[in-house]
């Protein structure tokens, strides 16, 4: 194989497996080539993959070291995606009758969803997830997106328990909006005592449904990584979680003019201010 095609296939494999470790040694045998080969490589693609805002390429030492390839954008490329999706919910025929916005073909694009799951991966990456945790049903494209990245399973939490899950652990939750008292389950096999979990969500408004996953979080004796949701709407109230990252958040619905004041949400808060300086 001559090198401008180890070259591509090598970086179709680092892109293939993401955070995992692979092996200098393997990698020599597999494409028949010195073991310096194989670093002069690294050296070149870890450096277009910065440069591009691909993500990380990290070389471990020692007959067990390795390379990890770990898929994540720049903070300011993460802006950019946010503020691509924000023209896209700004559209006058979002809002549907009560109020409520129509999500389902942002959330249906391949191309938004791999934006989400980049934003939201890029605050988790490093920070000892185990597990990504969503409800049914379009919280999971999201979980899935980031999961997928993170290179972790993703667990499903049903509202009603499904013959094919097996045995179940079920909690009563209070919803944050309308204070119904709702049931959500879990198969037992999902979790295992003491895994980190990360909790994803499409929407929150006062935030029930995610407080009734952080119990079932607890009840199977893990750990809360961090909750995540691609968007936060209007709330009057205290929510009943605090600690929670959004991508984007709605600050108020004008059903007559049918219009949404939309914004960033708090997971960008950290360099809110140098981005509105370089506006």
């Amino acid at each position: 194989m001559k090198r401008n095609e180890r070259l591509i296939d090598f970086t179709n494999h680092l892109i293939n497996r993401p955070n995992q470790m692979l092996n200098l040694n393997q990698l020599s045998k597999h494409y028949e080539v010195a073991k310096s080969s194989i670093s002069e490589d690294l050296v070149f693609i870890k450096r277009v993959f910065e440069r591009q805002g691909i993500g990380k390429v990290e070389t471990f030492p020692g007959s067990l070291g390795g390379v990890k390839f770990s898929p994540d954008v720049t903070d300011e490329l993460a802006k950019q995606k946010a503020l691509d999706i924000i023209k896209l919910m700004e559209e006058d025929n979002r809002i549907l009758p009560g109020g409520y916005i129509y999500l389902s073909d942002i959330l249906g694009t391949p191309k938004n969803l791999k934006s989400i799951g980049q934003i939201i991966a890029h605050e988790y990456l490093g920070k000892d997830v185990d597990v990504v945790m969503t409800i049914a049903t379009k919280g999971i494209p999201i979980a899935q997106a980031v999961a997928e990245i993170l290179d972790v399973p993703f667990v499903i939490v049903r509202r009603d328990a499904k013959v094919t899950e097996g045995a179940t652990l079920n909690v009563n939750y209070t919803s944050g909006s309308s204070s119904r008292v709702e049931n959500m389950t879990l198969s037992k096999r999902s979790l295992s005592i003491g895994q980190r979990v990360l909790i994803v969500d499409d929407f929150m408004k006062g935030a029930g449904t995610i407080n009734g996953m952080k119990s079932l979080v607890h009840e199977f004796d893990c750990f809360l990584a961090g909750v995540a949701v691609f968007l936060e709407g209007p709330f009057r109230g205290e929510r009943l979680v605090e600690d929670y990252k959004s991508i984007l958040r709605v600050d108020s619905i004008d059903v007559a003019n049918r219009s949404i004041d939309v914004k960033l949400g708090n997971i960008f808060d950290k360099n809110l201010d140098l981005f509105e300086e370089k506006k």
